[in-house]
């Protein structure tokens, strides 16, 4: 298999064709094939480098799948808000088809692309939200009384640190996929409509 389809690299660090890749690397692209039919492209564009790779989806596989008081639906949607901050196009594209197949939902996805306030939400999904706008696009005025109006909506310290952790990764990631032009797969855009 050679390169995927529209995941752009920069010139030195280039994706490496899929047979080029070590057997774990193959390993888990095929456990993608075979549980999401596709290997995002975000994880073809770390491939060039196992270290980064594993940091990456380690980092990535324990703030949306590990144990927390945030659902997956409600991490998917921390990402999308944070990614319709920063209008990362990959980013959006990937996470609102999560939040469209998790939800069940297919407006719920398109409101929470453009404007989540636009969506009717439960006050402690709003505030969630409101949270990762804010330390998205002004961290530097966080303050005590935006974590304060957190555990006011029934969120606990642990689930401040969950959401905090999940709007800095997606801020990481959107810059990178910016950085780099990656484009999302085309499944993304289709999926759960």
């Amino acid at each position: 298999m050679s390169q995927p389809k529209y995941v752009h690299a920069l010139k030195d660090v280039p994706v490496p064709a899929r047979e080029e890749l070590d057997e774990g690397t193959q390993k888990y692209f095929a456990v993608c094939d075979e549980k999401l039919g596709m290997v995002p492209n975000v994880l073809a564009a770390y491939s060039f480098d196992n270290a980064k790779l594993r940091a990456f989806s380690d980092m990535y596989g324990e703030l949306m799948l590990g144990e927390s008081g945030l659902t997956k639906l409600e991490r998917e949607m921390i990402a999308v808000a944070v990614s319709s901050v920063n209008q990362c196009f990959y980013c959006l594209t990937a996470h609102g088809a999560a939040v469209r197949e998790l939800s069940g939902d297919p407006i719920l996805g398109e409101l929470m692309v453009m404007n989540y306030r636009a969506a009717e939400l439960p006050a402690k999904q709003r505030a969630m939200l409101d949270f990762a706008y804010k330390l998205t696009k002004t961290p530097n005025e966080m303050e005590e009384s935006d974590r304060q109006a957190l555990r006011d909506a029934g969120w606990t310290d642990r689930d401040i640190w969950d959401i905090s952790a999940t709007v800095s990764f997606f801020n990481m990631s959107n810059r990178m996929a910016m950085a780099i032009d990656m484009m999302p797969n085309e499944a993304y855009h289709s999926q759960a409509r």
